[in-house]
């Protein structure tokens, strides 16, 4: 059981950076793909960063696409108090740290094998202590616990190298049922990208006025499936001469797009258009957009593996 922290609020204020005061005590949720930890990945334990409590280990960490810091496992389930959320209206599940009461972020079942859970947490929320670090003293790591040996025994010490691919195609029930039967592709997440509303809602996207497209954000493994392959089976999924609609769905929010992550994706599929277009296969041009990722904001709960909760076999 986690030693119970308690510190009045202008002793929290003094403690902790204006970021982690808003993020840890007033339950905020940092810019996606902005916080510290999001693109990190060294070996190690995050820690709680207003009362150093273990939470994760580096080795459940992935890349989930969501712009946040992904684990699938902590270290302690006793570490973590989760808690239902209701504050977007749609039921969330908070994750909260269990000394000190601190907001870390959400909790999902849309993760990868073996838990299939996500902890979405805040880079505000952590601290870390390298392994290096921890070995020679300057920082106590924790010691592995059943969670960890568990996932340890599943994906290995350091999991496989992955890389995230964002495509939307019309309405993201069927593309992210299709792109998650691909070999190789590790886990999926639908969302709104592309638009000038910050944390919009589905209703918010089906007015047409946000400028945001349905998109389905995957994580990958390059060993198995190439982004290459990935960019063909997008182009054989939908018809992407079809301009902002797919089928009877109209509207910005059903465009074709590709939001690439780097120039190497944004040569890759460039090259594969280019190639579709001299190919004679489609009547028209391609209409299919090639711009960069830009935020992405995850659909609501219910929208996530729409087919597999609906029982829906999509060929």
């Amino acid at each position: 059981m986690a030693k119970k922290i308690k510190k009045t609020d202008s002793e929290w204020k003094k403690i902790l950076s204006p970021e982690r005061y808003q993020v840890m005590r007033q339950g905020q949720t940092e810019r996606p793909f902005e916080g510290e930890y999001n693109d990190f990945w060294e070996a190690g334990l995050y820690v709680c960063a207003g009362c150093g409590a273990p939470l994760f280990r580096s080795e459940s960490k992935y890349d989930h696409g969501t712009g946040w810091p992904s684990f699938t496992i902590p270290v302690d389930d006793k570490n973590l108090v989760c808690k239902d959320d209701f504050s977007l209206i749609m039921k969330r599940v908070e994750v909260r740290c269990a000394a000190c009461g601190a907001h870390l972020g959400h909790v999902f079942d849309d993760g990868p094998e073996p838990t299939f859970l996500h902890y979405c947490i805040n880079s505000a929320s952590l601290a870390f202590v390298a392994d290096d670090r921890a070995a020679e003293g300057g920082g106590e790591k924790a010691p592995a616990g059943p969670a960890d040996k568990k996932r340890s025994a599943a994906a290995g010490k350091d999991g496989p190298e992955t890389e995230t691919a964002t495509f939307a195609a019309g309405c993201f029930w069927g593309v992210e049922y299709k792109l998650g039967q691909i070999p190789g592709v590790l886990s999926t997440v639908v969302g709104y990208t592309g638009g000038k509303t910050a944390d919009p809602t589905y209703e918010d996207v089906c007015s047409d006025q946000t400028g945001h497209a349905e998109a389905v954000r995957l994580t990958f493994e390059p060993a198995k499936v190439s982004y290459e392959e990935l960019v063909r089976h997008f182009f054989s999924l939908h018809d992407p001469t079809q301009v902002n609609r797919q089928g009877p769905d109209r509207g910005t929010q059903y465009r074709s797009a590709i939001f690439y992550h780097g120039e190497k994706q944004k040569k890759t599929a460039a090259k594969v258009m280019a190639e579709l277009g001299a190919s004679g296969r489609f009547n028209e041009p391609l209409a299919t957009e090639l711009v960069p990722a830009p935020a992405f904001y995850p659909a609501e709960d219910h929208h996530q593996k729409y087919f597999e909760k609906h029982g829906i076999v999509c060929h």
